[in-house]
């Protein structure tokens, strides 16, 4: 049985924030946290990607936690050596066959050396090829015996054909390593599409692995990324760590290619996240930047942006939102756009719902995303309904030991 669900979600939100300030200034004193909150620190911990991290850096005292952090450490390293060797084959291939394929985010942040193998965990692979690559791009994952699984509006996901997801709670070495293949960079903001694509794709790419144009063109890709995380209310304290990480070793140089690399578009959708790595990493970011931002975020963002916790814009808020994001909407009517898309989902929405309770490990069983639209939005109405994804983790700290054999 679970404790009762306001318990979970008071939890929930004390035990993020207290990761957050830990990981951001180590040494905080060891919270005097009954055995629920420890759980529900674990299952933070995880959700928002920084086990690995807090194992190297917090300096809390408590068995059955540092037990916990060390094992996803192991964890997570041994995946990384096995995320490693398979870039290693896709480089020959992409060698092989002409094609040139940019890895994104994790895996340029380790190339760039801000991560250690274990720091940082990497739930799959994201490639960039060019969109008349990605046929040639296809056949090439094919050829390393993956499969593809299903597409929506962002990409393409390929699995191994074998291997299921590890079902406890955590990182774990033997699970299946996803890759995402991507012809565009872009993101739903929340309705409308923000593409930076021309910044991302290098401007002479080479067979094989390519590196980003310039860490300002990777800045750009954490923060849209970022944004429509918080959009969406799935933001990562790790999302966070990874902008502190790159803002901490850019120069002015490298600042002004975030600002000129390309642009077809403000950059009024970094100012939020921004906004939120200041609060947790405070001084990671020149305040130069916050004030070139200022003019061009909407008001009514700007000013929610000055109040947003990690909580409020992750799935440590445990409820459902009927209308999460709204505040990205850049008039009247976009946010009409955006109500009316969510009473009515088109078909490309039920179908990427219709996707994930057949592919999602966290959704096995669970009724609720099959139930119909009309029926939720009366649920939503009448009662908090909490999130799928975070409810499966927290049952599995409940129920199975803390450390992972």
């Amino acid at each position: 049985m679970l404790p009762p669900l306001k318990t979970v979600k008071a939890g929930l939100g004390r035990t993020t924030e207290a990761l957050a300030e830990e990981l951001a200034r180590p040494g905080t004193a060891t919270p005097e946290w009954n055995a629920l909150e420890w759980r529900l620190a674990s299952v933070a911990a995880v959700v928002h990607g920084v086990s690995p991290l807090l194992c190297k850096y917090s300096t809390w005292q408590n068995p059955e936690w540092r037990d916990f952090l060390a094992s996803q450490r192991t964890h997570v390293e041994h995946r990384h050596q096995r995320i490693a060797t398979l870039l290693q084959r896709i480089d020959a291939g992409a060698l092989a066959a002409g094609l040139a394929i940019v890895p994104l985010k994790g895996s340029a942040l380790h190339a760039l050396g801000l991560y250690v193998p274990g720091d940082r965990p990497m739930a799959d692979i994201d490639l960039l090829v060019a969109e008349g690559d990605a046929g040639l791009a296809t056949e090439l994952l094919l050829d390393l015996g993956y499969v593809e699984s299903f597409a929506m509006w962002k990409h393409q996901v390929f699995k191994p054909p074998t291997g299921k997801p590890f079902e406890g709670l955590g990182e774990h070495r033997d699970t299946p390593i996803t890759i995402e293949l991507h012809t565009r960079i872009q993101e739903r903001l929340p309705v409308s599409l923000v593409d930076i694509t021309a910044r991302i794709y290098p401007r002479r790419p080479q067979a094989g692995l390519n590196a980003y144009p310039s860490r300002g063109a990777l800045m750009s890709h954490l923060l849209l990324h970022a944004a429509g995380n918080m959009c969406s209310r799935t933001l990562r304290l790790l999302h966070l760590n990874d902008i502190a990480l790159l803002s901490a070793c850019m120069s002015t140089t490298d600042w002004s290619a975030f600002w000129s690399e390309r642009a077809v578009d403000s950059r009024w959708w970094a100012l939020p996240p921004l906004r939120l790595v200041e609060r947790y990493f405070a001084g990671a970011v020149p305040q130069a930047v916050f004030d070139r931002l200022e003019h061009d975020c909407p008001l009514v963002l700007r000013t929610m942006s000055h109040h947003q916790t990690l909580t409020q814009v992750s799935c440590s808020d445990l409820w459902l939102h009927a209308l999460p994001g709204i505040e990205w909407s850049r008039s009247l009517r976009e946010a009409g756009r955006y109500v009316r898309n969510r009473l009515k989902p088109s078909e490309e929405a039920s179908r990427e719902r219709a996707d994930m309770v057949r592919t999602q490990l966290w959704l096995h069983g669970q009724g609720w995303l099959t139930l119909h639209h009309g029926h939720r939005i009366l649920t939503w109405l009448t009662r908090p309904v909490p999130r799928l994804d975070i409810l499966y983790a927290v049952r599995a700290a409940l129920e199975t030991p803390a450390s992972v054999p």
